[in-house]
């Protein structure tokens, strides 16, 4: 199909130029298929450059949006904490007594709490709930007769979770009750 499209291209070609008396001859013809052919290569090479520049912009443009996003998410998780933030200056500022500071980091630790929450961040159960090794980190543990045997005594440290994971696990005394470990 190629080549009788060259051949008809060439033919009218030569019928302008030598008014049609002749065949076209060999070399007119690979002529004609030498220049179709850079055609279509000027055309892809074309098509090539601006399919490149195409991925190029799409590239930096997930990339922005990339960096939008997570600047979003910051600023989402920080906002909450500023408010805290400046609470805890107002107390550093203030000349109350103790206990009056006392009742302020107490409100501050408050209105921390409440940041979490709104970030979906929960504490892990500790004190009074069965120990789990996978919430809770045992530092040490208390040797007592009133508390059945593995469950959580003190909390040294709170552990979080936001939804079902963890991000960090309780730290916790546990309970040993010698009557229940004999038994």
């Amino acid at each position: 199909m190629q080549d009788e499209t060259i051949v008809q291209a060439v033919q009218e070609g030569d019928a302008v130029t030598t008014s049609g008396a002749e065949p076209p001859s060999e070399m007119s013809v690979l002529q004609a298929e030498l220049e179709l052919v850079k055609g279509e290569r000027d055309q892809l090479l074309d098509r090539l450059a601006r399919l490149q520049a195409e991925f190029d912009n799409a590239r930096k443009r997930e990339s922005k949006e990339r960096l939008d996003a997570q600047d979003r998410a910051v600023s989402r998780t920080v906002e909450p904490f500023l408010g805290v933030m400046d609470n805890f200056q107002l107390a550093l500022k203030s000349g109350g007594t103790a206990e009056q500071l006392r009742a302020g980091v107490d409100l501050i630790l408050k209105q921390m709490d409440d940041a979490l929450k709104g970030l979906g961040v929960q504490p892990v159960e500790a004190v009074g709930a069965q120990f789990d090794p996978r919430i809770h980190e045992a530092l040490g543990s208390i040797e007592t007769k009133e508390i059945p045997d593995h469950q959580v005594v003190e909390e040294i440290r709170r552990g979080y979770r936001i939804r079902e994971k963890l991000l960090r696990p309780a730290l916790v005394k546990i309970a040993v009750n010698p009557a229940q470990v004999a038994e």
